[in-house]
């Protein structure tokens, strides 16, 4: 391949929408709140996206140079760990975009304050650690969590504080959600390495718990998220309009079925790309339905 398209594959654009959604998602319930903030939405994009890439690029380098990639690896391949990317390449590509996600993150000084300096070193922290230090959060167990606060409670609420200055129940919900959809990116991935982090000592939840768990996690996360949708539109005052974006469950359901199908081998890279598209459309219909509140 060529530096572009390496540099693409290790971007990971699949996952992106873990990073995109929760913003946008956000920033469509401050602009029902009438406070929508253009400049201050498109730096909480860019911020977002680039610190994702940043962790993405983190654990690329780290999980192939720690020998948790190899060629065993049923997913799709990794820039470090096929020898396409020299590691210090890839390590400096990883603090390059992190410093760059920062620049945007300073302008949300001018409209959520000082405070936000430090929400920004968490996330620029929490990146890296997901993948690297002497207790990586990825291997442990914990990445579940990582990615509900920091793909779901952290970019909703403070994209929404940024432009109306408040956290709302909303928000708070939304967070939620998008967490929970993050998550299922996550676990389609889990599920389908669970034979080869077994062997690198990586310990997700799907390593620790079982197969069987991932199937009905995978599940319980897009029911969660249809319910949260239901709390978030009845606060609203419009309970029936939740239900425009439950309709995710059906492709949601069509995917998890798939997933239990196929069970094993490289063909379940095909529910990372599906969990990717369910979350679009969730985030669609969640737009679609406050458009008519």
């Amino acid at each position: 391949m060529n530096k572009p398209q390496i540099w693409l594959l290790a971007a990971r654009p699949k996952t992106l929408p873990a990073a995109l959604m929760p913003v946008l998602t956000a920033t469509a319930l401050a602009a029902k709140a009438g406070a929508f903030q253009p400049l201050a939405a498109f730096c909480c994009l860019m911020f977002a996206l680039l610190a994702q890439i940043a962790a993405n690029f983190a654990n690329d380098y780290f999980d192939g140079k720690d020998g948790i990639d190899t060629t065993e690896r049923l997913g799709p391949a990794r820039a470090v760990a096929s020898g396409w990317t020299a590691p210090k390449t890839m390590l400096f590509a990883t603090f390059a975009t992190l410093a760059l996600a920062c620049l945007f993150g300073l302008v949300l000084i001018a409209y959520g304050g000082w405070n936000m300096i430090w929400v920004g070193m968490a996330c620029a922290l929490f990146a890296c650690l997901y993948s690297a230090g002497p207790y990586p959060l990825s291997r442990y167990g914990l990445g579940d969590v990582f990615v509900l606060i920091f793909f779901g409670f952290v970019p909703v609420l403070f994209t929404y504080y940024v432009q109306a200055n408040h956290f709302s129940r909303e928000a708070w919900l939304t967070g939620g959600m998008m967490g929970l959809l993050s998550i299922n990116i996550l676990i389609s991935n889990n599920y389908r390495d669970v034979d080869t982090d077994r062997k690198a000592n990586k310990y997700t939840t799907i390593v620790l718990f079982g197969k069987g768990f991932g199937k009905w996690f995978y599940f319980s996360t897009g029911v969660g998220v249809c319910l949260l949708s239901l709390l978030c539109f009845g606060g609203l005052g419009h309970p029936a309009l939740g239900l425009i974006p439950s309709l995710f469950l059906i492709p949601h359901l069509f995917t998890w079925r798939e997933m239990l199908r196929i069970d094993h081998g490289r063909e379940l890279n095909k529910i990372l790309g599906q969990s990717s598209r369910n979350f679009l459309l969730f985030g669609l219909l969640f737009g679609t339905a406050l458009l008519l509140v």
